[in-house]
């Protein structure tokens, strides 16, 4: 028996629906019948009378659910008291991160230290679906991700803020001297993209204002980093890539320009960046790190 089986449990016998049960748990439908199917199992009785119409306790689900809740309550009483015992000796979280993330990350950790002091982080870089199985396994209490992904199902996605993309251009280019550059003036113009199993959040969405705007972009030469890219375009090639501007702004070069880009609705390219954390980990744990996301991303998630 586990206890996120008895959290699916106790949810659908308080809303004796299915669907608005995983619509509180923030899961899908089949993820919630699946599980209280298989604490039925283990129990070897039926704790809900089924029905087109409607979903009742049978006889033995409300026998078991005062026993079910007793035991959910008292997980949160033992969190708390490791809680209570972690605050009092400072408190260290693995946070999952990427090498783009540039100034933001530095924002977060800065106002973190002002807001928590006890609070340290220890920073894991990894790829982004590596992030996403470490905080599912618990080897990471937080990790943060850009753009609209599929979460595993013990992991809550939190929007932080929206990434703001430039793009980035031979600096001699003409384009290169305006405020701003829109996407349809890059057509001409081979782009210089990651493979989409690398990213396939970015790549979507530059696929996708890239047609919106009339045009396939002309790809161009694979390279292993940004930095191979950077180089190429710092050479003099005429051709562009995007970069995230809180990236953009700790790059040092002097050859390569970075524009803010724009749709064919004449919006700002942007990724919504959230931070992934286990359903199971409590509030208390986080918030310090929520408040100084919340901090730093304050009017962001709108833009």
């Amino acid at each position: 028996m586990e206890l996120r089986q008895l959290r699916y449990f106790v949810a659908v016998a308080e809303e004796l629906h299915f669907g608005r049960a995983a619509e509180r748990l923030s899961i899908v439908q089949s993820a919630v019948s699946q599980q209280v199917r298989r604490l039925e199992r283990e129990l070897g009785v039926e704790l809900f009378d089924r029905s087109p119409r409607r979903v009742r306790l049978t006889e033995a689900g409300t026998h078991f659910l005062p026993a079910a809740q007793e035991l959910l309550a008292a997980e949160r009483r033992a969190r708390q008291v490791v809680e209570r015992f972690a605050a009092d000796r400072g408190v260290v979280l693995r946070v999952g991160t990427s090498n783009g993330m540039g100034e933001r990350l530095d924002q977060v950790l800065e106002a973190l230290q002002r807001l928590a002091p006890q609070v340290s982080v220890e920073l894991v870089s990894a790829p982004m679906e590596q992030r996403l199985r470490r905080v599912a396994d618990r080897e990471c209490d937080a990790a943060f991700l850009r753009g609209e992904l599929d979460a595993p199902e013990h992991v809550r996605l939190i929007p932080v803020w929206r990434d703001r993309l430039v793009a980035a251009l031979p600096a001699r280019h003409e384009l290169a001297a305006g405020p701003d550059v829109s996407i349809g003036q890059l057509a001409g113009l081979p782009l210089f993209l990651t493979s989409r199993r690398n990213n396939p959040p970015l790549v979507d969405l530059l696929l996708g204002v890239c047609a919106q705007a009339g045009f396939e972009p002309v790809p161009g030469p694979a390279h292993s980093s940004l930095q191979d890219t950077l180089a190429a375009l710092g050479s003099g090639r005429d051709a562009w890539t995007v970069v995230y501007a809180s990236h953009a702004a700790v790059l040092r070069t002097t050859r390569v320009a970075f524009v803010p880009v724009h749709d064919a609705d004449g919006e700002p390219l942007a990724m919504p960046t959230v931070l992934a954390v286990h359903r199971d980990t409590t509030a208390a744990r986080l918030r310090p790190l929520l408040d100084a996301c919340r901090e730093v991303g304050r009017g962001d998630l709108g833009s």
